[in-house]
């Protein structure tokens, strides 16, 4: 069978072959609107910009990268139809259907199978009904070979292939995966000693054998090698999931303790950079160092602060500039700290606060997982730098989660499962989504709260199907445990919060406790520090027995009382101010002992009455100093009262998110409008050529061009017009003149279905229509 450029379609002859195969453009010119609007959807890149008729449509089509970026949604089965067609020498001649079912020789249904080619209809990668064609470049969208199905190796077997292998056989075949696949060896001749690398790994299967110098490295051994999952081409259905169902309750709710978890740490590290804010490195992120202070000063491991810096830096939380106030020294360089919009995040509720970081997750082109591995120089990845950005990321996280939303409400699965159904869908993506790449996506899923148990939350689904913000906002309130505004307070001076506190009575105990554990229900420590921090705050020790009287469900211990009464006793007898800084006491024999002792002296403090005493200090130095000799200074104000003289943390100004442009998907509207552009572009095409005129910028030519429009104008006929628009695509399209004055044409334009407004000197051409 020929191809026939041009050829109207095939018809059918009664013994089942075509008398000839039809062109792209014939076929598509065949299509409905609706299925041309579903074609340039789905493969965008078609109408930019808008083609002018269908053998343009179908040229684009029929290009190389088109069809390889068309390919990139396709499953192994569709890819598999896509290759054998390619095998049969569908680009030449066409194959019929019936050829296409013995080359499967019942691999896969039959019904199976035609709902795969109505894919590959739907992208024009396969055009035809009896008679099947392919573009030329289809051949090169199957990454694995499709002609010896038999003679590929499973993923079982490849990996107890490997194990077996030596040093010098594993480096060999690492280069192979790493570069070309095809090698050229003499060690590949017959006669070779059998002992040799390359006749070993001929022998496992790990290599082809092309032809006497030449070897070619397997497409499902190099996945291996790479640490990618292993196709397999033989499986023309879905791997099996065998889901686990959970109540949905159960489900939101261990996401909610994920939640709750990560808000409280983002919170500890936005504390902890608020306090001390970690350089920047030269070459951008956050150093290893770094890393390991803010570990600890946070209480949570390295690869859990390089997740939430991620995070933060995503939702514009912390930022790389020059805080305020400045770090002591200052070196002059950025600093990584928490920007002003952390502060209004901090007052957030919970729930507002999970879906910020949430939303960021789903949006971040980075992928968190990478920071800690190696780069192309062999160094290891720091959080926040350029490395970690990838602009695929959204879209491959989207599609895991989509894909384990698809099972249903409460069905979870395994990440193994996921993996090889990852794998089976889209196996063009396995270079950069493999199973590694799938399990450390669900990770950070489960981390973030969009996953519990395996499977997609309430929350979760809402966010991933771009429910409305309050929707997504009122799922979490749901899942989330509901406030309380009771502790129980232990003999032993700690403090149970069975459940997360109102953000009231949350702020309070924070202040005069430190948290010890912390999970569905946190426990507090009291102790003299955290009760002379809430003192020095401006509470009073009735106000902090007060607390615990009208909040805790358990009786108040005596030695928390006498506790507190007896550090508010010694608290605030000794008093500071700014004189630059003075010290007072109402009992003259403790300040007497405050100048007699060591820490007077790098204070410089001196004596102004039997109460009375100035530095030259700072008022935070002179308070920090003190404490730190063992007294219990209080800050206060002009008018003698205690004020709160906490640092606040340092603040960057919020830097201008980098913009990650992606192509907005087509309205169906503008579709709509593309088809009929389109259909107004062929049946200019298809009208025969008139008398004309062709403007080439002279004043003559210009004349004739309007005097033509003018009288087609008068007389109602329509005319062809060459047009060049504004971004400088030429086209061709019949118009309906309606007046001709002040350099413009109006016209009605069947395409747009109204009338359009053309410059004249943009006019190429103009021809009655016969």
């Amino acid at each position: 069978m020929t191809d026939t450029e041009g050829a109207t379609p095939a018809a059918d002859t009664p013994d089942g072959t075509a008398a000839a195969t039809e062109s792209l453009a014939v076929w598509l010119a065949a299509r409905s609107d609706a299925e041309l609007a579903e074609l340039l959807r789905l493969r965008p890149d078609l109408a930019v910009p808008p083609p002018a008729n269908q053998s343009v449509l179908a040229a684009r089509a029929e290009q190389r990268a088109s069809v390889l970026r068309a390919a990139d949604d396709l499953n192994v089965l569709e890819l598999t139809l896509l290759g054998l067609l390619a095998l049969e020498r569908a680009a030449e001649a066409g194959v019929r259907r019936e050829q296409l079912t013995d080359a499967l020789a019942g691999r896969a249904p039959v019904r199976t199978v035609d709902r795969a080619l109505d894919v590959l209809r739907a992208r024009a990668l396969v055009w035809g009904t009896r008679t099947l064609r392919v573009a030329v470049a289809a051949a090169g969208a199957v990454t694995w070979r499709i002609d010896q199905p038999g003679d590929i190796m499973s993923a079982d077997e490849i990996a107890a292939a490997l194990d077996t292998l030596t040093d010098a056989e594993r480096r060999l075949l690492g280069t192979l995966a790493t570069s070309s696949p095809i090698g050229r060896t003499r060690d590949a001749a017959p006669g070779t000693p059998p002992d040799r690398p390359v006749q070993r790994l001929l022998a496992l299967g790990l290599l082809h054998w092309i032809d006497e110098q030449t070897v070619e490295l397997p497409y499902q051994v190099g996945q291996a090698l790479r640490g990618e999952t292993v196709t397999d081409p033989s499986a023309l259905t879905p791997p099996p999931i065998r889901a686990k169902k959970h109540k949905i309750a159960d489900v939101n709710a261990a996401a909610a303790g994920e939640a709750l978890e990560l808000v409280r740490h983002c919170e500890d590290l936005i504390a902890a950079l608020g306090d001390q804010p970690a350089p920047t490195l030269k070459a951008g992120g956050l150093g290893i160092r770094e890393t390991r202070r803010l570990a600890k000063a946070a209480g949570i491991d390295e690869a859990r602060v390089s997740l939430l810096a991620e995070l933060l830096g995503a939702a514009g939380l912390i930022s790389s500039g020059a805080p305020d106030p400045l770090p002591t020294p200052d070196t002059g360089d950025d600093y990584w700290a928490p920007t002003v919009a952390a502060d209004a995040w901090l007052n957030s509720s919970t729930a507002q606060r999970w879906q910020a970081i949430a939303q960021a997750w789903l949006e971040m082109p980075r992928r968190p997982w990478s920071v800690g591995l190696r780069d192309v120089n062999d160094k290891p990845i720091a959080a926040l730098s350029e490395e970690v950005r990838a602009s695929g990321a959204p879209r491959d996280r989207r599609f895991v989660l989509e894909l384990l939303a698809e099972l249903g409400t409460g069905q979870g699965a395994t990440v193994a499962e996921m993996a090889a159904a990852v794998a089976w869908r889209r196996p063009r993506w396995s270079a950069r989504l493999g199973a590694g790449a799938v399990e450390h996506t669900l990770a950070e899923a489960t981390a973030v709260g969009l996953v519990g148990r395996g499977a997609v939350t309430s929350p979760g689904r809402s966010l991933l199907h771009g429910a409305p913000p309050e929707s997504v906002l009122a799922e979490m309130t749901a899942a989330l445990p509901a406030p309380i505004d009771y502790v129980l307070v232990q003999a032993d001076l700690t403090v149970v919060a069975p459940g997360p506190l109102v953000p009231d009575l949350q702020e309070q105990i924070t202040l005069v406790a430190d948290v010890e554990s912390a999970g569905a229900a946190t426990m507090y420590r009291i102790g003299e520090s955290s009760v002379r921090r809430a003192l020095d705050a401006g509470l009073s020790a009735a106000e902090l027995q007060a607390l615990f009287a009208n909040h805790s469900r358990t009786p108040v211990p005596q030695a928390l009382t006498y506790l507190i009464d007896d550090v508010a006793r010694r608290h605030g007898r000794l008093r500071a101010g700014i004189a630059s800084s003075f010290v007072r006491c109402e009992d003259p024999a403790l300040l007497a002992e405050v100048l007699s002792s060591p820490v007077a002296e790098p204070l410089a403090l001196r004596a102004l009455a039997p109460t009375v005493a100035i530095s030259q200090a700072s008022l935070a130095e002179v308070l920090e100093q003190l404490r730190a000799a063992g007294f219990a200074p209080a800050g206060e104000d002009s008018s003698g009262s205690i004020v709160d003289l906490r640092p606040r943390g340092a603040r960057v100004s919020r830097r201008r998110q980098r913009l990650v442009r992606t192509p907005s998907a087509p309205s169906d509207e503008q579709l709509a409008s593309l088809v009929r552009a389109l259909r107004a572009g062929e049946r200019a095409a298809a009208v025969p050529r008139g008398e004309g005129v062709r403007s080439d910028g002279s004043r003559a030519s210009s004349a004739a061009t309007i005097a033509l429009l003018q009288l087609a104008a008068r007389v109602k006929r329509s005319v062809r017009i060459g047009y060049v628009d504004a971004q400088g695509v030429a086209s061709e399209r019949i118009v309906d003149p309606v007046s001709v004055g002040g350099g413009q044409l109006d016209a009605f334009d069947p395409a747009a279905g109204a009338v359009r407004r053309f410059t004249l000197h943009r006019v190429t051409s103009v021809a009655l229509v016969d």
